[in-house]
């Protein structure tokens, strides 16, 4: 999984903990949910001031949206 899947899973899946839609996280985001539909689908990339205002409205630290999952062992 390339660092762009990573970040796109992460959001998604912090977006969902916090029981936000998309068109919800874009709003307060100040960004469109089309685009914010593009950084979950792992198709665009994002630029450092928008994790700064993800991280932010999600209350995480930016670096957690690069955090890989944990290998799971056999």
């Amino acid at each position: 999984m390339d660092l762009r899947e990573t970040f796109a899973t992460n959001l998604r899946r912090l977006r969902n903990a916090r029981g936000w839609s998309q068109d919800e996280l874009a709003f307060e985001a100040k960004i469109s949910r089309g685009y914010l539909s593009q950084l979950e689908k792992g198709e665009y990339y994002v630029s450092i001031k928008v994790i700064g205002r993800l991280a932010d409205k999600l209350d995480v630290e930016p670096a957690g949206f690069l955090k890989r999952p944990a290998k799971r062992s056999r």
